[in-house]
């Protein structure tokens, strides 16, 4: 008898259960989405089928199959597996699982430990896993929805292995929950339920690629949907609205109306008209798109369509993604309103756009010659001994603030990418470039 529960020991009798606990996926075959690690031939997919288990941190949003991988691995490796909450343990509580799990190994058992939420352990927590992880005593596997580079210590991301998993895509979804409708023995096909491929679409847009929240959704559209005489579950667009308390609006049919809405936002920004710009936005939010794509939009909107027009427009941009972080949805939605009026009817200017165009351009299409020797920074002897700053001229100590020192490459001497228009703060800006140039011109006279 094992140490620790398996993963496919129930822990509550199957129909009590939640629809997501009880279609969670228990082989690879079942799994859905991760093909760039779970597919035929991919690494991940190798070492689990060949047993060559490392530990590994899982990086993925919520409900893109942490856990559930997690769960997979242990049962097709033949490990013990233990479930662990960052939210809940202490040390203590590490090293009396660390424990049971070395002994577990003198007896040839492995021990899959899953920390679940590992972003929360603080460094303390984390370095009690290291010598456990070190001697092979565990194999450990973290879950995390934040960046692992900046959440897990360093010593432990270098005994492990970063894998991150994507949210699921809309037709992923789709089929989760087609296989839920069609289970009799895990999911709910002996509720008879009848639901359009449309509905079953709007209920993955709602759930932006989180599995359980569709599993979710569809459970309640299912018990709250009245039986016919048949004793079958017709699910309607009021019964789903009901379920996932918004009104449902067109939106991402196989991903164009996604596309048409953004691009409606932007041109109606571009345009300077801030009612249309209001009108979209609040379609997309109030179909349910993720506030933070949208505010990763207005601040592209910001540098691309204003620019140093009004440099004030990316702050308030970045201003409106904060409250997003900050105070979540419905609270945020005018942060996000007030981003959009303020981008339609600030000045407008591309110069930015098109001179980074052209660097982008010259970068790849010409040669990269090495950074003159007058820009290099000493930072040794020997560097200094070569010529890394010989002739630089600091700013600073000239009258005008101002050197005619070049700072292009020589083969792009001359060129001019920034090109400044007329319109807001530019204008100051063009003017300022304007008597540098007059300035220059007259010291090569």
């Amino acid at each position: 008898m094992s140490l620790f529960p398996t993963p496919s020991q129930p822990n509550a009798p199957q129909a009590k259960r939640p629809l997501a606990d009880r279609m969670r996926p228990e082989t690879l075959e079942e799994f859905a989405g991760q093909l760039h690690l779970l597919a035929p031939g991919k690494p991940l997919r190798q070492q689990i089928e060949r047993d060559e288990l490392h530990s590994m941190i899982l990086w993925g949003p919520p409900g893109s199959g942490k856990t559930t991988l997690a769960t997979i691995i242990a049962k097709k490796t033949k490990s013990d597996f233990v479930r662990f909450s960052a939210v809940l343990a202490g040390i203590r509580e590490i090293k009396e699982v660390m424990a049971a799990a070395e002994k577990s190994r003198h007896y040839g058992r492995r021990t899959v430990l899953f920390v679940d939420e590992i972003h929360r352990f603080n460094k303390a927590q984390q370095d009690a896993f290291l010598p456990y992880v070190e001697r092979g005593d565990i194999v450990l596997i973290g879950a995390t929805t934040e960046n692992p580079s900046f959440e897990v210590i360093a010593a432990l991301l270098s005994r492990a292995k970063v894998y991150m998993l994507s949210a699921l895509s809309t037709d992923e979804t789709v089929t989760l929950l087609r296989r839920a409708i069609a289970d009799a023995e895990r999911g709910i096909a002996r509720e008879k339920p009848i639901i359009s491929d449309e509905l079953l679409r709007q209920i993955a847009v709602f759930s932006n690629g989180d599995a359980r929240a569709a599993y979710n959704t569809l459970e309640t559209a299912v018990t709250a949907a009245p039986r016919d005489a048949e004793g079958r579950a017709p699910i309607n667009e009021a019964v789903v609205e009901d379920a996932i308390q918004r009104k449902m609006l067109l939106y991402d049919k196989s991903g164009e109306e996604h596309f048409n809405l953004i691009s409606a936002l932007h041109k109606s920004v571009r345009n300077s008209d801030a009612d249309a710009a209001l009108y979209w936005l609040g379609r997309m939010l109030e179909a349910g798109e993720d506030p933070l794509y949208i505010a990763r939009r207005l601040m592209r909107m910001a540098s691309e369509d204003i620019g140093l027009a009004e440099p004030g427009a990316l702050a308030v941009t970045v201003a409106a993604m904060q409250a997003v972080h900050f105070m979540g949805m419905p609270e945020a939605d005018l942060a996000l309103a007030e981003a959009a009026v303020y981008l339609a009817l600030a000045p407008k200017s591309n110069a930015l756009y098109m001179g980074y165009g052209e660097v982008k351009a010259d970068a790849r299409g010409t040669l990269a010659e090495p950074v003159p020797f007058h820009l290099r920074n000493p930072v040794t002897g020997l560097m200094a001994n070569v010529g890394y700053g010989r002739g630089y001229q600091y700013a600073h100590d000239a009258p005008e603030h101002l050197t005619d020192m070049p700072c292009l490459p020589e083969n792009l001497q001359n060129r001019r990418y920034y090109r400044p228009t007329d319109e807001g703060f530019e204008k100051k800006l063009k003017e300022k470039l304007m008597a540098i140039g007059e300035w220059k011109r007259k010291r090569s006279q």
